[in-house]
């Protein structure tokens, strides 16, 4: 019976899976963090561990991921990263202590690290390009649902049954898809000769995207003028300018940062740290504008942000009809600006509101954003041959990684600022009313600052134009102009 499926299909099914388990399982430690607290006696600083330990593993293994996949097969690296995750997620629900806790998040980093990239590269393979909305569409279902239903699922574990089973969930996700990987899914036929390892670049990368990853989580809560905040940022900044220098010289580098001299590649990696940035920062903001302004516990502000995905899932079946239709600028311009003008709906949001409004506001945003996923994934991936989408692949990942955590950093200490300011301007003997009042504005003002992010994405998306509906069929093609790419294409969108 599985020989009848399309073996496109296969490849999005197992990729689903395994994309769907190591997002659902990021979001879903937050909820647990009080209840760990109690159960190892740890303080804040040491929850902090099993967190940072997973952002520092999977910042090291991200930019591996293309070589390692080019080098011993997408299949097989893709197979390796899942089993790696879920026997690590065995290990945290068995942990006895926090110590063994940080070191099954470290291991499940490295899974994680190569699990998204190397899945990113086998779905963009298997989809031709005149289909690849249709694979951008797979690859933002679980993007989507799996931080939404994160906080949901994760609140009800801890609350109802423990803690332990918000890794033991990812078992059976992990087993499906390591079936489909074993069973289903056959070997790359790709013919890539990766050279060998770039043992100084792996440092290099490692070092400041662990190093800017760690600083950007930490600062809103330690402070920007924390010392170890400060090193690690800094740190990372200088590792990260070292590494552009090596990078570009080298014949075979870890991470290709040549591929962004392709337009349409370097265009959709611009547009991903300014949507996914404002998607990661309203995530973030309005489950704690629910529960500390709101008083909605957890779980019933899990089920308001959840909202997000069904918006986003129910957008999918016409996103992927209107990439074909109207083209990705108008998709993604269009999206873009619903979603900023959906961020600005929180400005009517107040102690008073009806849950329904900001549901609504939720649902809007969700679909918009399925919109700008659709055509975003596919433009950036629209010139990259096949032989270096395991690289394009690794590159794009890492923008979204630093654009998730810029993204929460920046509206996290923007809503501190604003919190401090709002209420700092108040008088003394000022009663409740009046400070929750403050307290809201300086979320509206957090808020203004998400639309302005998908505004600015709005002015690179107008750039987006020549986007080929043939798959290049040389490594030439990963540096074409954009006279290039129109002829590719035979007219520009």
């Amino acid at each position: 019976m599985i020989k009848r499926i399309p073996y496109k299909w296969l490849v999005a099914t197992a990729f689903v899976f395994g994309l769907f388990m190591e997002l659902l399982d990021m979001t879903v430690l937050n909820t647990a963090l009080p209840t760990l607290g109690r159960e190892f006696n740890a303080d804040a600083g040491m929850l902090q561990w099993p967190v940072t330990g997973y952002l520092v593993s999977l910042a090291i293994f991200i930019p591996a991921s293309g070589w390692v996949a080019d080098r011993f097969g997408a299949r097989r690296t893709f197979g390796f990263a899942v089993a790696v995750f879920t026997a690590a997620s065995l290990i945290a629900g068995l942990s006895t202590s926090l110590e063994m806790l940080t070191a099954a998040r470290f291991l499940q980093g490295v899974g994680g690290g190569m699990l998204t990239p190397v899945g990113t590269a086998m779905l963009f393979r298997a989809f031709p390009v005149g289909e690849r909305a249709k694979a951008s569409a797979v690859l933002a279902i679980p993007a989507a649902v799996a931080p939404a239903l994160g906080p949901v699922i994760g609140g009800w574990l801890v609350d109802a049954v423990s803690w332990r089973w918000i890794f033991f969930l990812n078992l059976p996700v992990g087993i499906v898809a390591l079936a489909f990987v074993v069973f289903a899914l056959r070997d790359d036929d790709q013919d890539v000769r990766p050279g060998s390892f770039d043992t100084t670049g792996f440092a290099l990368a490692g070092t400041a995207l662990a190093g800017l990853l760690f600083g950007l989580d930490r600062g809103p809560t330690a402070g920007w003028t924390d010392p170890i905040t400060l090193a690690a940022i800094i740190g990372g900044a200088i590792a990260a300018g070292a590494l552009v220098l090596v990078e570009l010289r080298k014949r075979a580098p870890l991470l290709d940062l040549r591929l962004l001299r392709d337009r349409l590649f370097r265009l959709g990696n611009l547009i991903t740290l300014a949507s996914v940035g404002a998607m990661m920062g309203v995530l973030f903001m309005t489950p704690l504008l629910l529960q500390q302004e709101l008083g909605l516990t957890a779980t019933q502000s899990g089920l308001v942000t959840a909202c997000q995905a069904v918006g986003m899932v129910l957008a999918m079946p016409l996103a992927s009809k209107l990439y074909t239709a109207v083209g990705p600028r108008v998709m993604l311009v269009s999206g873009l600006l619903i979603s900023a003008l959906a961020n600005l709906g929180f400005l009517a949001v107040d102690a008073d509101t009806s849950l329904w409004l900001i549901r609504g506001i939720m649902l809007v945003s969700g679909a918009a954003m399925g919109l700008v996923m659709v055509p975003m994934q596919a433009v950036t991936f629209a010139t990259i041959t096949s032989e270096a989408t395991a690289r394009a692949s690794a590159v794009f990942s890492t923008t979204r990684q630093i654009a998730s955590a810029a993204g929460v950093a920046a509206l996290a200490s923007l809503l501190s600022i604003r919190l401090s300011a709002r209420l700092g301007a108040l008088a003394d003997n000022a009663d409740a009313v009046a400070k929750h009042t403050a307290a809201i504005s300086a979320y509206h003002d957090a808020f203004l600052v998400t639309a302005a992010m998908a505004l600015i994405g709005i002015v690179f998306a107008m750039f987006v134009r020549g986007v080929p509906t043939e798959t290049p069929s040389a490594p030439e093609a990963v540096e074409s102009t954009e006279a290039d790419a129109i002829a590719a294409s035979g007219a520009a969108r």
